[in-house]
This record gives structure tokens, sequence and C-alpha cells, in this order.
């Protein structure tokens, strides 16, 4: 799962070295393990395709990720129908606000910005979304 999420960062925002950032992912995905966060991943004659995170009971979408070749196959918007259908109140989340594609991603699903901010993170601009069914 690390080695996903390496490769779709480093596609998405070159700029940032996500290869460092190795041991905060793990962390991070052990800790919503240990909070009860909802991690659902799927697979592919290759093995994983891709991942999502969903806390059922705050509705926040803490990480997405498909691996480059499963881009343009409905992967991505599989694992975010599945989180949607586990947090039916709604779902918010962050993205990076200088990833392109992933602001796209996101209005096209149905998600509407409501926010601005900035990733404790990187430093960098985030925008903050939400959708309700």
């Amino acid at each position: 799962m690390t080695d996903l999420w390496v490769e779709s960062w480093r596609d998405a925002m070159p700029q940032i070295d996500f290869e460092a950032r190795r041991g905060w992912f793990r962390d991070r995905i052990a800790g919503h393990r240990a909070a009860g966060v909802l991690v659902f991943v799927g697979e592919d004659e290759h093995g994983l395709c891709g991942f999502v995170t969903i806390d059922e009971r705050t509705g926040h979408l803490d990480q997405l990720a498909a691996a480059r070749r499963s881009w343009g196959r409905g992967v991505a918007q599989a694992l975010l129908e599945h989180a949607k259908s586990m947090s039916p109140g709604g779902v918010h989340l962050e993205v990076n606000a200088d990833n392109p594609r992933a602001v796209r991603f996101y209005e096209r699903e149905g998600f509407v910005r409501t926010g601005e901010g900035v990733s404790a993170a990187s430093g960098l601009p985030l925008f903050h979304y939400a959708w309700k069914p």
C-alpha cells in the first residue's frame, strides 16, 4: 500500500519527495486502523490497484489513491462510491490546490468546494470539499 501511495503522489505532485514520507504514511494508516477508520483496497490481476480510507463516524476521507496502471479504468470512482456508501450522511476531504487532476476528479464526482486551507505536512494550499447525498 505504501508503494502505491508513493507512486500515486509522485506522479501527481513531483515537486514533493514522497519517498521520504513513507514512514509518515505507514504511521498514518496504522493510526487510522487503531481509531477504527475503514480502509478499503481494490485489486486487479496485478495486485493492489487502489485504496481509500473513510471515517464512517465523521465522513472524513483522508486517503484515496489509484495505481498509475489503473488510471482511467474507474478504480478511483469505485473506491469513492464505496466510501460514500459507508458514510451516507456525506463525505468531506482536503485536496492539494496544486493537484488539478484530483480537483477535477472530485468536482466531477459531485463534491463542492467549501473552503481553503494549508497542509500541515507540506505547507501547500489546500481546498476543502464536501459531498452530500
